[in-house]
């Protein structure tokens, strides 16, 4: 039986997410939400997480494996935006070079980068999409926008991210090597593979979707954000109101699919799950050998860099498999 305190961290954990998300897949209301933390958040559904919850998930830790869910960054990669949106792409250089020969006592390197911080693995933060001119919390762009960035929901306010993880492996589960060009990963999709898995999400998980696209990797052709499948709007609001998720990732470009066949909103989800309910979430997660091992509930970790007013981060994040439930 468990504890009475680790009861009572679940029922605040439902009780805050009922003042998000009502339980029912209503229709988006396109306009920016109002935290249920106050005026002053800045991180959303992150809050979920407290000292007891990590503490939690450390202690289901089953054994000493580490997964990396991470890509390389390096010149060249395939990145979302560069062609879609005429983004840089990812560039590094060296600053300095040790000599030749070996005349030199100390030899020293060192090197730039430059890159869109929604390069690589990284963390959407709130301030990435808003509607009306409003981010998250009600956040005017006139009030909160400078050139250097936000000065709210930036990736600097973001904690260390220490939860249970999740991954749901929809292409796994469908049998397939990955889902097809701009498929849209319905609930029943979501329940079938949560099913096939033996698997269930609890309040406060950081789930992560499979469509299976990183077999692509690195090969440009054929991985455009234009052809992504991902999540649906239905599937996005099933994970954030009923299944109530702290954060979400997913193994694409986008987390959703694209196109989205939304004449006036190309990132529906986008728009819903940043700035109607609050709900960062992660692209171009590194799944494929947690699909081969078949492990599905982790400790997850990561943490953003801390990029003053920047509205993403790369991030490496870590999965450690735990014991799972019964």
């Amino acid at each position: 039986m468990k504890r009475l305190s680790e009861h009572l961290v679940r029922a605040c954990l439902v009780a805050v997410l009922m003042a998000v998300g009502t339980g029912t897949l209503a229709e988006p209301a396109n306009v920016a939400g109002t935290s249920p933390w106050g005026a002053e958040d800045e991180i959303g559904t992150l809050n979920m997480m407290t000292e007891n919850s990590r503490f939690d998930v450390l202690k289901q830790v089953d054994t000493g494996k580490v997964y990396d869910l991470a890509v390389d960054l390096f010149v060249g990669m395939p990145d979302c935006c560069s062609a879609a949106f005429g983004d840089p792409t990812y560039q590094m250089w060296m600053t300095h070079t040790p000599a030749r020969g070996r005349d030199e006592l100390l030899s020293h390197s060192s090197e730039a980068i430059s890159m869109n911080t929604h390069t690589g693995t990284h963390l959407d933060a709130l301030s990435h999409f808003g509607l009306h001119g409003e981010i998250w919390n009600g956040v005017a762009a006139n009030d909160a926008l400078g050139v250097r960035g936000w000065t709210r929901s930036g990736a600097d306010k973001y904690p260390p991210i220490v939860a249970r993880g999740v991954m749901i492996d929809v292409a796994q589960s469908k049998d397939m090597e990955h889902l097809p060009p701009s498929y849209s990963i319905t609930v029943e999709d979501l329940k079938q593979a949560l099913a096939r898995q033996e698997t269930t999400l609890s309040p406060g998980d950081v789930v992560l979707v499979r469509t299976g696209q990183m077999i692509l990797w690195p090969d440009k052709t054929k991985l455009s954000l234009f052809q992504q499948s991902g999540l649906s709007l239905e599937a996005a609001q099933w994970l954030a109101e009923e299944q109530q998720a702290m954060l979400l990732g997913a193994d694409n470009f986008g987390l959703e699919s694209f196109p989205s066949g939304n004449s006036e909103n190309f990132a529906p989800v986008h728009s819903y799950l940043l700035a109607e309910k609050g709900v960062s979430f992660m692209e171009l997660v590194w799944l494929e050998e947690l699909s081969e091992d078949e492990v599905y509930e982790f400790l997850f970790m990561a943490t953003p860099l801390k990029l003053r007013g920047a509205t993403g981060s790369p991030i490496r994040p870590v999965a450690i498999p735990i014991r799972r439930d019964g």
